[in-house]
């Protein structure tokens, strides 16, 4: 039985000696910048390393991993490491490696940005994130912007939340010095701020903090609801939002948008009003303040904004078109009285009156609706304006108008 023990202990000593001494062949190998002999030793010898004890094991997933970063294998490196990076023997080194590793899926994220594949640039971005995610959070915060991009709102809206949650403002503070002899500022480090401080040759240091993302995360948790059509939390977020940036023209256009899902156009038509005091010459918010004004009933504002945004935006075809419908809408009560009328002289003579009424409502259409089909011929409002024509009795025009639509 002694001899037994001792053959399997043997054993046991020559398979540990293979482990180690395979294990030291790739290493030397991925040292020497043959990373693709040092990936095939460790997967000749797969089995062996596989199984091996707890000294050699950790030091083979590490190499592993190394290999795998190298290969562009983000998130195989990125699984390696974490299994070893408690490991007393090389958590110092896993660590320096992981860090690098940070900084290569950050390097591709951005390759990935650059060519529209938003989608691979989010993982990689939280990948980062992962690695320290103390350290790390601005990862968090653009793999948020890049999931919005790629459309993956659900993603980007958790995103955003977690960094809410944890109070993230991604405030930095910028140092600055003036060269004495040269007149020029210039940004330093911290450390050589310190120094420069001591210097003669540097006066009117600075410090400077960057403005706070945590108005923009808030911001962006609200336009996401608002896409997602959940209007209730994100007339939530959006006013929560407003307390810390009040003047933001997306949030205020966010929360109009809510407004109007839910059929509340006074507080609609408040808030475009106060859109255009932040983007006076934005001609589409005239127009949907027109609209909305309109559907209100205050006929003669709402035609003040349609010529207001066509005054902005001379080829604003929808805002000619919907000026001429506004118009003509006060032809249906004409035509009412018209038809309410009997055969009486003083009857005639109110007819007379409101036909002349309804000519002039036609011939206050007419220019607005040439502009318009000089614009790029317009078929509605060729129609219009040949019916317009046939109504008024000007051949002419109708015939014009006819020509143009036989084209």
């Amino acid at each position: 039985m002694k001899r037994i023990a001792l053959l399997t202990l043997l054993l046991l000593f020559n398979f540990s000696f293979s482990q180690k001494k395979e294990l030291r062949k790739a290493q030397k190998l991925y040292d020497a910048g043959d990373v693709a002999a040092a990936s095939q030793i460790l997967a000749d010898n797969q089995s062996i390393l596989e199984n091996a004890d707890q000294k050699v094991k950790p030091n083979y997933e590490f190499l592993k991993g190394k290999i795998a970063q190298n290969n562009k294998e983000f998130q195989t490196a990125f699984d390696l490491f974490n299994s070893v990076k408690d490991v007393a023997s090389i958590k110092d080194e896993v660590i320096q490696q992981l860090n690098l590793l940070s900084a290569d899926i950050v390097n591709s994220a951005i390759d990935d940005n650059g060519s529209g594949d938003f989608k691979s640039s989010t993982e990689k971005l939280y990948m980062a994130y992962m690695i320290d995610p103390e350290l790390n959070k601005d990862y968090l915060y653009f793999a948020a912007s890049s999931a919005v991009n790629a459309e993956m709102f659900d993603v980007a809206l958790d995103y955003y939340i977690q960094l809410k949650e944890m109070g993230y403002t991604g405030v930095e503070t910028k140092y600055f010095v003036t060269e004495i002899d040269s007149g020029v500022e210039t940004e330093v480090t911290e450390s050589e701020y310190n120094l420069y401080q001591k210097s003669k040759s540097y006066e009117n240091h600075r410090e400077e903090d960057t403005p706070s993302r945590f108005p923009e995360i808030v911001k962006n948790i609200a336009l996401i609801h608002a896409q997602m059509g959940d209007n209730d939390k994100a007339m939530a977020a959006v006013q929560e939002a407003r307390k810390s940036n009040p003047s933001d023209l997306n949030l205020i256009l966010t929360e109009a948008n809510i407004y109007i899902e839910l059929g509340e156009k006074e507080k609609f038509q408040s808030l475009m009003s106060e859109a255009i005091a932040q983007d006076p010459n934005n001609a589409n918010l005239y127009y949907n303040l027109a609209v909305v004004t309109s559907d209100l009933g205050e006929k003669d504002a709402a035609r003040g904004y349609y010529e207001k945004a066509i005054e902005i935006d001379p080829n604003y075809e929808n805002a000619y078109l919907n000026l001429v419908a506004l118009i003509l809408e006060g032809e249906q009560t004409i035509v009412e009285q018209m038809n309410s009328l009997g055969t009486s002289a003083a009857d005639n003579a109110k007819y007379d009156a409101l036909k002349s009424d309804r000519e002039e409502l036609y011939k206050e259409c007419v220019p607005i609706l040439k502009s318009l089909i000089g614009i790029g011929e317009n078929e509605n409002a060729i129609k219009t304006l040949m019916n317009i024509y046939g109504t008024l009795g000007d051949n002419e025009g109708y015939k014009e108008m006819k020509a143009l639509l036989d084209k």
